[in-house]
């Protein structure tokens, strides 16, 4: 079976970067089903596709312990499904974590894709649209005929799906580990509790927002009314939906190929990849949602989420499922509660500190404190600062008028006045600030969060 997948962004060939597997070699891996194989059919700077050709072993697949198959003769090494999907997930996994040391600014932007599956299972007309375009997919996926020659014959159950969109490279690779077994509604192996887990890892940032996330989560797990009760239970309380809630739903405009928490927390992950953090503190953490992106990367060796509720800390810590890290894993984070308002001797030290969507919490007249406690006390090398840009609450059609994004939001400042802010912080304690857009821009109200880098400056 065979997957191809085709970018068109400048220059194209960085697409060997994302995979991590070079355009100019012919790469074949051992796979639970066969062997598969990686290669490039283009690679020029204007176009670049890359192809993986799923070779199976049938007798193999049969005899294998943990099969579901009984018959030696069946449509598996055929069809684009659960065995394309374990490939793409094993020969793929680091692009799918979405990690790129080489390009990390790629890896976290949307780039032109074009997604070709020659024989996808589709047993259900339709289904293919119901899946993929709420993700931003526009889908084409015409039947394949029985035998072209003979019409009166009819179609079959498969399709020759072409997907095309612009998302993240590791969104895109996510979907299609989920939704190709989802599409096709048979798996050749025993489905167990740990699907579960595979399930929530690949659908995290966008199962828990789509229209069908009951239908894929029932056909993901093979109708195991208890696994999928557990699936959908943990993808309640897990989900990023919650969090969006807690902005009053409002932090994802219209025509956003990804939800503005998503991107937010990109751009912080850029933002301290660039700058070489190792040993990361999360302030005013909440329940989890950056901590989660940062455990994933090897490269964040220390990670300390603090916050001054313990009811998010528990929270956080049961979505971090920290019981269940390995030990190496579990040993890089740890969560702490104390206040930001007041100097913490524990959090010194540190490579950077994140304040994301924490300061417009604040009364503005405790920001002194804040300002002490964190640039003053614990003097971490990089500070990244994000915070809603009032400027643009114009545009969310369901916000009243002079009304904050949430309840709880003391402030929400212009971007003149975030400028203001800090650039005053810098000087007092001598960093030095670049602002960034997160967001879709507006050219005249510019971007829905405004995010401020602070750099610490090298003593003369």
């Amino acid at each position: 079976m065979l997957l191809t997948l085709t970018t068109t962004h400048r220059p194209a060939t960085d697409l060997g970067f994302l995979l991590h597997k070079h355009p100019e070699r012919a790469q074949s891996f051992p796979a639970t089903s066969g062997t598969a194989h990686v290669f490039y059919p283009r690679a020029d700077e204007r176009a670049c596709t890359a192809a993986l050709l799923l070779e199976v072993d049938p007798v193999g697949l049969v005899r294998g312990r943990a099969s579901s198959l009984t018959q030696y003769v069946n449509d598996r090494p055929y069809a684009a499904g659960s065995l394309l999907a374990v490939a793409l997930g094993s020969v793929f996994r680091t692009a799918m974590n979405g990690r790129c040391d080489a390009r990390p600014e790629l890896a976290a932007t949307p780039i032109p894709l074009r997604i070709e599956v020659p024989a996808a299972g589709c047993p259900e007309p339709g289904l293919p649209e119901r899946l993929f375009a709420p993700l931003g997919w526009t889908v084409d996926a015409p039947p394949v005929p029985l035998d072209p020659a003979v019409p009166s014959w009819g179609d079959s159950r498969y399709a020759d799906l072409v997907l095309t969109g612009e998302l993240r490279l590791a969104d895109a690779l996510r979907q299609l580990y989920v939704l190709l077994p989802v599409l096709d509604g048979s798996k050749h192996y025993w489905i167990d509790e740990d699907e579960v887990d595979k399930l929530l890892r690949a659908g995290e940032g966008w199962l828990g927002e789509h229209p069908e996330r009951e239908l894929i989560t029932r056909r993901y797990l093979g109708r195991r009314h208890p696994l999928v009760r557990s699936a959908l239970e943990r993808l309640a309380e897990a989900d990023d939906v919650v969090e969006e809630e807690l902005d009053n739903a409002l932090d994802e405009p219209v025509d956003v190929p990804l939800p503005l928490a998503v991107q937010r927390r990109g751009g912080v992950l850029a933002a301290l990849r660039a700058c070489g953090a190792r040993r990361v503190l999360d302030l005013g953490c909440g329940e989890g949602a950056l901590l989660r992106d940062l455990v994933k990367e090897p490269v964040f060796t220390e990670i300390l989420g603090v916050d001054v509720s313990s009811k998010a800390l528990a929270v956080a810590e049961r979505r971090l499922h920290l019981d269940r890290l390995s030990d190496r894993a579990r040993e890089r984070i740890t969560l702490r509660q104390s206040s930001l308002t007041y100097a913490d001797a524990g959090l010194a030290g540190f490579d950077a500190a994140v304040l994301m969507e924490v300061v417009e919490h604040l009364d503005e007249d405790r920001l002194p404190a804040l300002e002490h406690a964190v640039f003053g006390a614990a003097e971490p090398g990089t500070v990244i600062v994000t915070t809603p840009n009032v400027e643009y609450n114009v545009l969310f059609e369901s916000l009243r008028a002079n009304a904050f994004r949430h309840t709880d939001h003391r402030f929400e400042w212009t971007r003149a006045q975030f400028r203001d802010w800090g650039d005053g912080v810098g000087l007092r304690y001598g960093y030095a600030v670049s602002y960034l857009p997160v967001g879709p821009e507006d050219p005249e109200l510019g971007s829905p969060t405004q995010l401020a880098v602070f750099t610490r400056k090298q003593e003369a």
